[in-house]
């Protein structure tokens, strides 16, 4: 599933908010823009008036050196003009970009999560990068070109009907083949366009999740089966790209020939015409030169119009993440206890496979439960539920009586919070990293924080300390590092429940257990349900839950399940006969 793509209707209301909200500085770039080229369409107006004086005989020295004096003045004033008016252009630009930008940041930060798993990264990414470099160069370029050739177009028109209005309408001879040419190009491209960016999208996913997965594929022997969808996203991403170039290789020469076309004709009929006593040498010669300065803007524009095809389409898949619906509506209601209680939880994907079939659980506050079992078996999915990351289909997750989907998403975090296996760092300094947790703390809490999580050592390494700059660009924290750096945002949050999914597997087996009895101080008086993939974490548990096929099939403390012989104590007599290292469940 991909995430939305505006409709044009919305498009159209983004745009005209865009523009309502800066109409000052666009009047004001409007009017540079005017201004500037009314003075450069006083040439060929100077030009062919010096020529029908020159014919009349009527043209002295002095006549010539005046016209060349005002000629270069309006060069000049034309030239500074627009350097004003790109600038002013320009700076709009950039400053519609920057709203522009703020706002698609926000919506991307508050998208459900469970939209972002069902999406996956590859068509969120393109629309974080490609589709917001495509914008960034309409907003940025292409606008104030386009207002500047928009504005010199019309008053070129302008100016050669002043001049002699009837000669003046073999301008628009090229008319036809531009207008056919370019419906039939904008009836096929934006379908071409949309095709395009998403298989740009598809082609990150796959070399994305095969960058990620390397070991596995290579583990599993995938290598041939993940080729082979890295070959279907490239052809995929080839014929869409063949089929906007083929549109091009139509559209350009039927452009070409319509900007060229009255050009000649202006010639031609100007000759007819001058016979005929219509029309002076100096109106055909100044028409001529308007016809030659129309071309530029015309062709400038088609030329932007195929951008903005690209720069529309990308902008409607922007858009289009605003558009992603809530996954909860907070309500009024607040928790009256940090009790958490999960009850009949059912769950299906949205291909209608249940995976999750009628479970309850109920934590005592303080009680730290293990939840075990083989992979597939609903552990993560039942964890995501029991943090409010998702909603069950049916059933009921609570916490002090108040659904946690009803709970905001800021007070909801500061009760119960989920650590997982996969962590980011975040670009900027350490200190920037542990703040995201708590805003607030202060730099001896931050080092307490890394102390508690037995991350003092490499701290006291770093040549800057908290301020030392980490991830793309700084030091590189190993897998261990990044997280212990997410549990110490997590001492930092201090929230009563934790659900721990396997948050300790990528770390070295002696150091996770040692980390984890760092945490049992931290983790002292609060509700914790870890999701356990090395089953000394089980042991340590009061409760253990063990599920399988989406069922809690047993339950009860490590040493009463061993006692039962059942599936919990196969899975610890296998575990416990490999040097404490867990077979792959």
């Amino acid at each position: 599933m991909l995430l939305p793509i505006a409709d044009g209707r919305a498009l159209r209301t983004t745009i005209g908010r865009l523009i309502a909200r800066h109409r000052l500085q666009l009047a004001v770039v409007v009017m540079l823009q005017i201004v500037a080229a009314l003075t450069g369409l006083a040439g060929p107006l100077i030009i062919g008036r010096l020529i029908d004086a020159m014919t009349r005989g009527a043209a002295d020295a002095a006549t010539v050196d005046l016209a060349l004096v005002i000629l270069a003045t309006t060069v000049v004033a034309q030239a500074i003009l627009t350097r004003f008016a790109q600038l002013a252009s320009l700076r709009l630009g950039e400053t519609v970009f920057a709203r522009l930008r703020e706002g698609f940041l926000e919506s991307v930060l508050a998208l459900p999560l469970s939209t972002v798993e069902i999406a996956g990264t590859g068509d969120l990414l393109s629309r974080t990068t490609s589709d917001i470099d495509s914008v960034a160069q309409i907003v940025r370029f292409g606008v104030p070109r386009l207002l500047i050739t928009g504005v010199t177009a019309i008053l070129t028109a302008l100016a050669a009907a002043f001049v002699n209005p009837l000669l003046a309408l073999v301008l628009l001879a090229g008319a036809p083949l531009l207008w056919a040419g370019t419906r039939w190009y904008m009836k096929r491209s934006k379908a071409g366009y949309r095709r395009q960016l998403a298989s740009y999208g598809r082609l990150v996913g796959v070399v994305g999740e095969t960058v990620e997965g390397a070991q596995t594929i290579d583990a599993l022997d995938l290598a041939e089966a993940q080729r082979r969808k890295i070959d279907d996203a490239l052809l995929e991403r080839r014929n869409a790209e063949w089929y906007t170039l083929g549109l091009r290789s139509v559209w350009y020469p039927v452009t070409t020939l319509g900007l060229l076309l009255p050009v000649v004709l202006v010639l031609l009929v100007g000759g007819i015409m001058i016979g005929g006593g219509i029309a002076t040498a100096g109106q055909v010669a100044a028409i001529a030169l308007y016809s030659m300065q129309l071309a530029g803007p015309v062709e400038e524009l088609v030329t932007w119009m195929d951008r903005i095809q690209v720069g529309t389409t990308a902008l409607a898949r922007i858009v289009g993440v605003e558009q992603v619906p809530a996954d909860r509506e907070p309500g009024d209601a607040r928790p009256q206890s940090d009790r958490l209680v999960a009850e009949d939880v059912r769950f299906f994907y949205r291909d209608g496979t249940e995976v999750l079939h009628g479970v309850d659980l109920a934590p005592t506050p303080g009680e730290r439960i293990a939840i075990v079992g083989p992979s597939g078996s609903g552990k993560s999915t039942f964890g995501r539920l029991l943090t409010g990351i998702a909603a069950p289909t049916s059933g009921r997750v609570k916490l002090g009586g108040v659904e946690l989907t009803r709970l905001p998403i800021p007070e909801l975090r500061e009760r119960v919070a989920l650590v997982t296996q996969e962590q980011h760092v975040f670009v900027g300094t350490l200190a920037d990293n542990l703040r995201l947790a708590a805003p607030q703390a202060l730099e001896t809490e931050l080092i307490e924080a890394l102390r508690v999580v037995g991350a003092a050592g490499w701290l006291r390494a770093l040549s800057q300390g908290l301020n030392t700059r980490v991830g793309s660009g700084g030091v590189v924290l190993t897998p261990a590092q990044a997280q212990q750096v997410a549990l110490a945002r997590l001492v930092l949050l201090d929230p009563q429940t934790l659900v721990l999914d396997e948050a300790t597997s990528l770390i070295d087996p002696r150091a996770a257990r040692g980390l984890e009895r760092a945490l049992d101080r931290v983790l002292e008086g609060r509700t914790v349900i870890a999701i356990a993939h090395r089953l000394h974490t089980a042991r340590d548990a009061d409760r253990v839950v063990v599920m399988r096929d989406g069922r809690i099939t047993e339950a009860g403390s490590h040493d009463e399940l061993v006692a039962l012989g059942g599936e919990y104590a196969g899975l610890w007599n296998a575990w416990h006969g490999t040097a404490g290292e867990p077979p792959t469940h």
